[in-house]
């Protein structure tokens, strides 16, 4: 929703404060119109139903995985595509991946976003929007921020999006925002003011010139002062870092990067490592065997480090890690007037 938008519907009516906080909750118990919003006057439900649209997104299709995973395509008011998805969990977890740019600048090499067009970073309202699509289908409880975009270039607009999430059901504890080590915006996480969101960090090789190959970000923001500013992060938030890992054939995966990376993540306890099967895209590479994952992860585990391998979720339908790229969709004129 365009909370801009919405206050100012509501001041040109002379509409007192609160009303803005009741559209608010209405909707982030997964209202689908103003018409469930019984505690609105009926000439107010009309006015804001011909005004102020619930999303600031346009709903473009959807894709369903056989393991329960939805991806949904949106166009912003300026026909921009973006990729949300929502991952259903056997133990109950009902957990968003949002996005926070349309595509990428980075240009990670293995990464699908990373080889789209650049648009520019999505508003807080257009994040937020990602999330309230799913919530109107089920109760979610659990975000990352590891869809298209990287969300520390856009920092104040991703912590406005986390402070209206726990209204949503996910709390500040089950929100991760994962970063290739944007130091500002590690920076920014560690003030005072800003939510106590969980902290992931994209490494996928200990070495310079390999990171370098995958993540030319590496020759802005080397990794050694990186993993400084994410040490204060964990140091002052009392919580590990999560350390994401690709795995690559003959890449990053040898038994040498393995004790490389232990000997750069020190102290131990403020790191905690995921271990990702690769996801196929376009990039001309290929997966490391889940013997070379279990060999990587056991050296981790035998230098006192905590590691996991993930959960691949929706790669049938270019939902997973790495995959979102929006290539069924080329931009659109807006379709709704604003």
């Amino acid at each position: 929703m365009d909370f801009e938008l919405l206050d100012s519907a509501l001041a040109d009516r002379g509409e007192p404060a609160f009303r803005g906080r009741q559209v608010w909750e209405w909707v982030a118990r997964g209202a689908r119109s103003y018409d469930e919003m019984t505690n609105l006057p009926a000439g107010l439900r009309e006015h804001l139903a011909a005004h102020v649209p619930l999303s600031a997104l346009v709903f473009d299709r959807d894709a369903k995985s056989s393991d329960g995973t939805e991806k949904a395509l949106f166009r912003t008011h300026d026909g921009r595509p973006i990729e949300a998805v929502l991952m259903r969990y056997r133990d109950g977890r009902r957990s968003l991946c949002l996005s926070s740019q349309s595509g990428c600048p980075l240009t990670c090499t293995f990464c699908a976003t990373g080889a789209m067009k650049f648009g520019r970073n999505l508003t807080a309202a257009e994040i937020v929007d990602q999330a309230l699509h799913f919530r109107r289908k089920t109760e979610v409880d659990h975000a990352v921020f590891m869809g298209m975009g990287e969300p520390l270039i856009n920092v104040d607009n991703v912590l406005a999006a986390c402070e209206r999430l726990p209204d949503i059901g996910i709390s500040a504890r089950r929100t991760a925002i994962s970063t290739v080590g944007w130091i500002p915006g590690i920076e920014r996480l560690l003030q005072d003011d800003a939510p106590k969101v969980r902290l992931a960090l994209s490494v996928h090789a200990a070495d310079e010139e390999t990171r370098t190959k995958l993540m030319p970000v590496n020759t802005r923001y080397a990794l050694p002062e990186v993993l400084q500013a994410c040490l204060a992060w964990s140091r002052k938030r009392r919580q590990a870092v999560f350390v994401e890992y690709l795995m690559l054939e003959d890449v990053n995966d040898s038994e040498e990067q393995a004790e490389l990376l232990a000997d750069v993540l020190q102290p131990t306890e403020a790191f905690k490592v995921n271990l990702i099967p690769y996801n196929p895209t376009e990039a001309a590479y290929a997966g490391s065997s889940r013997h070379t994952i279990a060999s990587f992860k056991a050296i981790l585990e035998s230098r006192g480090l905590r590691a996991t391998t993930r959960l691949t979720r929706g790669r049938d339908i270019d939902a997973a890690c790495g995959q979102l790229a929006a290539k069924a969709a080329a931009p659109q004129p807006d379709p709704v007037a604003r």
